[in-house]
């Protein structure tokens, strides 16, 4: 899936759209020249006409770096020179007044709809991930959390790959709302997900797990591994500026972390739970620290207190 944000997202499936449609009247217009027997501007011979028409144009010079770095988006460049060799021998046919071959425009035609589909598959992952990310911040939605880690747990469970996951939430996100507004609230929210993403490994995904509160997977590592990831995002996050405030103020805020291995013997909501446990005693200890969970720290006397702190909080 991309890993963009939904304002990204939305400009990559315009730009699609645009292209797809700019390739369809193309097309269009080559068969109506053969099917017509029109004349045919030259210019559909020059060996590099795929890249000179517009939808050649936009791969080359407007496609997104998100676009391209999927393994379909070179498969559609490769297409796309091939399905323009195919029209001008088309064309030259015609322009010569001879008949089109039927193995010819086989070819041409074939060629044309592997492209398209190669555009739908595009498309439809762009919409996918737009489905499947949160609004605000951009990060993972929950919809698709608890899928991908049961996969995650499947390959621990043949010990092919094990993952740890990391839960996090904002430190005290609540006083930025009180002093500055929920609109600051909102864009200090969007900012921090886009530097967990922006300082995290390309295949560790950020779940937003809800509120102030996010979840994160980190596949191929141990407890040790993840704790040295996630304290130098912890570090970087704590002497980050991630917004401005509406008077023009740096707003900053720090992030508390507990981490937990994905137990291949324990389902993916039990090792979801001991990283909130573990993220709890993070919280209880003073906050912007990382806690990584243990079997002792499910009856530690500072958990036990901060939870009923918690609860006198909430209220009845």
């Amino acid at each position: 899936m991309f890993k963009a944000d939904p304002v990204v997202l939305r400009r990559m499936l315009k730009q699609l759209e645009l292209a797809s449609r700019e390739h369809s009247a193309w097309y269009d217009s080559v068969v109506r020249t053969i099917v017509c027997r029109l004349p045919c501007d030259s210019v559909e011979f020059t060996d590099d006409h795929h890249e000179r028409c517009p939808f050649g144009s936009w791969c080359i010079e407007q496609a997104s770096p998100e676009l391209r770095e999927q393994p379909v988006f070179a498969a559609i460049e490769v297409e796309h020179e091939q399905l323009h060799r195919f029209a001008s021998a088309l064309l030259r046919q015609s322009t010569a007044g001879q008949a089109v071959e039927c193995d010819d425009y086989d070819r041409f035609a074939a060629s044309a709809s592997r492209l398209r589909m190669g555009l739908d598959s595009l498309r439809h992952e762009v919409q996918a991930a737009l489905r499947n990310t949160d609004a605000l911040t951009g990060a993972y939605g929950r919809t698709e959390m608890i899928p991908e880690l049961r996969e995650w747990r499947q390959l621990a469970r043949r010990d092919v790959q094990h993952c740890c996951l990391a839960f996090l939430d904002l430190d005290q996100l609540k006083e930025v709302n009180d002093s500055h507004g929920h609109a600051v609230g909102d864009r200090v929210l969007t900012a921090a997900v886009r530097f967990l993403t922006a300082h995290l490994r390309p295949y560790d995904k950020v779940f937003r797990y809800g509120g102030d509160e996010f979840l994160v997977s980190l596949p191929g590592v141990d407890l040790v591994r993840a704790q040295q990831i996630m304290e130098r995002v912890r570090e970087g996050l704590a002497s980050t500026s991630v917004a401005v405030s509406d008077s023009g103020d740096p707003v900053r805020v720090t992030a508390s972390f507990g981490l937990a291995m994905l137990d291949p013997e324990a389902s993916v909501e039990e090792s979801i739970d001991r990283a909130d446990k573990a993220l709890l005693v993070a919280k209880s200890a003073g906050r912007n620290r990382i806690i990584a969970w243990d079997p002792s720290i499910t009856t530690a006397t500072m958990l036990q207190r901060f939870m009923a702190e918690e609860t006198d909080d909430r209220g009845p």
